[in-house]
């Protein structure tokens, strides 16, 4: 079996665990168990399906980093129900989904699953961050657009793209990106830069979408040179020039915060998936009797014990 290595982005894929398994099944104190559930179930078919010999759930350790704020003051500002001063603000998340997180983290330690985050970095950053030094080919789990900059045929680093559901994943690669957007992953966050993300709350360029943000890129490089060509009055209309002098403001912080951090200092925890011995499985099995995890404790089990 090639060896490979699996990044989960852990909150995309239990809020849409969440979100697409009916809460019909509890444990036993009443608690939802259905993002688990899910969860559990999103493993069992990644590993199936794509074989990685390595797995990381990597961690939002904070969800909106105060840095990216100080840049960009809206960034997900949207999600926020409570702003703390001491520490990360607190994200609206459905109480019924909430409970669920620290059995999620307790089940991936029984399954011996390592969880990667990094104080005042969103999980996005440890993903990049492990995809750039990890020295086997990578998949990258998500439902978010953003991490397709990280995509990389030379490196062996892709994409499983979870936005049209867990039946319907598409596998980013290089040409996969250039047919769907017009742009090179290495150019996808100057791409998202221009075009916004009303999800992230990043505003983008005024009057500038995919196709002018793609066209322009195609014209001029990067960023960089998109401003250069505006400042310097050639390559583009009159109309899209002044839109791009507009937003110069925006568009001087703005890569900072769409660029997932690439150098955290973590240890890379990307050592092959450990067996699960006799005491890991009485571990688990303990955890899905107290839970009620059923078979999809079951299913998750045997994918991993027979990669």
């Amino acid at each position: 079996m090639t060896d490979r290595l699996m990044l989960l982005d852990s909150a995309s894929l239990y809020f849409r665990a969440f979100f697409g398994v009916p809460d019909t099944v509890r444990a036993p104190d009443g608690t939802s168990v259905n993002a688990v559930r899910g969860f559990l179930d999103i493993i069992a078919k990644l590993v199936q399906t794509y074989e990685p010999t390595r797995l990381v759930a990597c961690w939002d350790d904070d969800w909106r980093p105060q840095w990216r704020v100080d840049l960009i003051p809206t960034y997900k500002t949207h999600r926020v129900v409570e702003v703390v001063e001491s520490g990360p603000d607190i994200e609206e998340v459905p109480d019924p989904l909430e409970a669920q997180v620290p059995v999620i983290r307790a089940v991936l330690d029984a399954l011996g699953i390592p969880i990667v985050g990094a104080p005042e970095h969103e999980a996005d950053d440890v993903i990049g961050t492990l995809a750039t030094i990890s020295d086997v080919p990578v998949d990258v789990v998500t439902g978010d657009r953003d991490l397709f900059q990280l995509v990389d045929d030379a490196r062996g680093v892709r994409v499983i793209y979870t936005g049209r559901g867990m039946s319907n994943l598409e596998v980013l690669t290089d040409d996969a990106v250039l047919a769907k957007y017009g742009v090179h992953p290495s150019q996808y966050a100057d791409f998202a830069t221009l075009r916004g993300d009303a999800s992230d709350g990043l505003p983008g360029v005024a009057g500038v979408g995919e196709k002018t943000a793609a066209k322009l890129l195609a014209e001029h490089g990067d960023l960089a040179g998109v401003i250069a060509a505006a400042e310097a009055g050639t390559g583009m209309t009159a109309g899209v020039r002044n839109k791009i002098l507009a937003a110069l403001p925006y568009l001087e912080v703005a890569p900072t915060v769409v660029r997932v951090v690439r150098d955290l200092a973590l240890d890379p925890l990307v050592r092959p998936l450990p067996s699960l011995d006799d005491a890991a499985l009485a571990r688990a099995k303990d955890l899905g009797d107290a839970w009620n995890l059923g078979g999809s404790l079951d299913r998750a089990v045997a994918a991993l014990s027979g990669r």
